[in-house]
């Protein structure tokens, strides 16, 4: 079912307009929703001027900016489809892209200048939003009449499109509806409990869902502050948080590692943050638990780019009591736990995770193939992840269907390895796959980053460590030491480019 939305800046805008909506802490920019509400019509004035038109892709390359959010709403109110491309690819990546959504503009900001060179061509307006002097982005922005436009806003039509590769394959553009957009806010915000004045940090790169939705948009929707910073600066947050400027916070596993890692921990005041959550990537045990020492109950979650992305939240007053559970599906989003035989799991067994509601994707922009391998039915959303429900209804995500590999004829899933392998004193985080082997047919390859000032563990000890916890055929038969992982923007490692020893295949 199809229904209206309404232009969400412009409400606001008629709401409160003197309420405070957005800030830069690098420019020190501030503006109300009123005023973000006249910036956004100007932009949008100033791009049908240049030729965007209803259904047109315009990209975008810039970091973290209230820009981003003015042309965000501005593509609505044109009808056209905003496309945020990741600033870390090369050009040739980009390029790609561009000619797989079929763009026909291109705006980047000053840092991207020398990438939008090389992709600038003749089928392609490119704009530099940070060029000065009367001809610049926005001094023609200013000069504008403010546009209204197109305010009602069909819940099925597409808003912006986001390319994902996840951790395996070719990017896709993930369509994303303006009803992803108004379901999401209904998740996330009664899952955390935002509040119309509540302040939080937009840090993540807005080319990814979370950057946009975890909780920037969310809190735009509610008519609260968004603070923006180019990128996570770990002291920048941390005073942030000293000064008391945060009511919610949401980050990756990573991020929340970095804090652990701060010498001030131990003495920072985490109480004055009411909401803390995280997903993007699997969190370990360990870090809940040091977390909920210090009295912050970190609200673990799971979702993807194809859910909008909210779709399980842990809830604040059992996250200690159920560490490591993703929580249950938020309000507009129905969960099935899938057989390999496409019926409905057993109570207590794994089983693929299934998705359907208002904040599913449609599917994936001019991608019928692999719409319909996601979506067979067009209604079931099919995750890849493998999960399990417990007697209270609270949910545990054990792995990737293509992270489980059989060693000696059993299962063995390496999202349940990883979290034990965090658990070792020298272990900061751990990465597991499935390798080769004539005996046993598969066994599993551990590569560990150590922990600050720590070597990695020798493979015995850490059998020896790991067989306290876990069945013998479970434990890995190699180990990889790294410095670093290759990771996605969500903080994901991306295991197809962990290298194998040629010596263990």
């Amino acid at each position: 079912m199809t229904f209206a939305l309404f232009d969400f800046i412009q409400q606001r805008a008629e709401i409160a307009p003197e309420r405070c909506a957005v800030e830069h802490l690098l420019s020190g920019l501030v503006l109300n929703y009123g005023e973000l509400n006249e910036r956004t019509g100007r932009t949008a004035a100033l791009l049908k001027s240049m030729g965007l038109q209803p259904g047109s892709r315009l990209v975008l390359l810039c970091r973290n900016r209230i820009e981003f959010f003015e042309l965000l709403f501005a593509c609505a109110r044109l009808q056209a489809i905003l496309v945020p491309l990741n600033w870390r690819m090369p050009a040739s990546e980009l390029k790609l892209l561009i000619e797989d959504c079929g763009a026909q503009m291109l705006l980047h900001g000053a840092e991207d200048t020398t990438a939008a060179k090389a992709l600038a061509g003749e089928a392609l307006v490119v704009v530099d939003i940070d060029a000065t002097g009367g001809t610049g982005f926005a001094a023609r922005r200013d000069a504008q009449q403010s546009l209204t436009g197109h305010s009602a806003w069909n819940t099925d039509d597409t808003w912006y499109l986001l390319y994902t590769s996840g951790t395996t394959g070719k990017p896709k553009a993930v369509i994303q509806t303006f009803g992803m957009a108004f379901a999401n806010y209904v998740n996330i915000s009664q899952g955390m409990g935002l509040r119309v004045d509540d302040t939080t940090l937009c840090f993540l790169p807005l080319f990814h869902s979370a950057g946009i939705n975890l909780t920037a948009l969310p809190a735009l929707i509610m008519g609260a502050r968004v603070l923006f910073t180019p990128g996570f600066e770990l002291q920048q947050t941390i005073e942030l948080l000293e000064q008391g400027r945060l009511n919610t916070f949401f980050g990756v596993p990573a991020i929340y590692q970095a804090f652990s890692l701060h010498p001030r921990f131990d003495q920072l005041d985490l109480s004055r943050v009411r909401n803390w959550a995280c997903g993007g990537a699997a969190i370990s045990d360990e870090l809940l638990q040091r977390f909920a020492a210090r009295g912050a109950q970190i609200q673990n979650g799971m979702g993807m780019t194809e859910t909008g992305p909210t779709a399980f939240l842990m809830d604040a007053a059992n996250a200690s009591r159920k560490i490591g559970s993703v929580g249950k599906p938020q309000l507009l989003c129905r969960v099935r736990l899938v057989d390999p035989d496409g019926q409905d799991a057993a109570p207590g067994a794994t089983g693929e995770v299934w998705f359907s509601g208002a904040g599913i994707t449609p599917g994936y922009y001019q991608q019928a193939a692999a719409t319909a391998e996601a979506l067979p039915d067009g209604v079931w959303l099919r995750s890849g992840d493998l999960g399990r429900q417990d007697e209270d209804g609270y949910y545990y995500i054990v792995g990737r269907l293509k992270d489980m590999y059989i060693s000696g004829g059993e299962n063995v899933y390496a999202a349940e390895l990883e979290n034990h392998l965090a658990s070792h004193p020298a272990i900061l985080e751990a990465a597991v796959i499935g390798v080769a082997d004539s005996k046993w047919g598969e066994t599993g390859c551990a590569f560990v980053l150590p922990r600050p000032g720590n070597e990695a563990p020798e493979l015995d000890e850490l059998r020896q460590f790991l067989g306290q916890k876990l069945a013998a055929y479970k434990l890995p038969r190699h180990l990889v030491p790294v410095e670093e992982f290759p990771r996605t923007a969500a903080g994901k490692i991306q295991k197809h480019l962990l290298t194998i020893p040629k010596d263990f295949v």
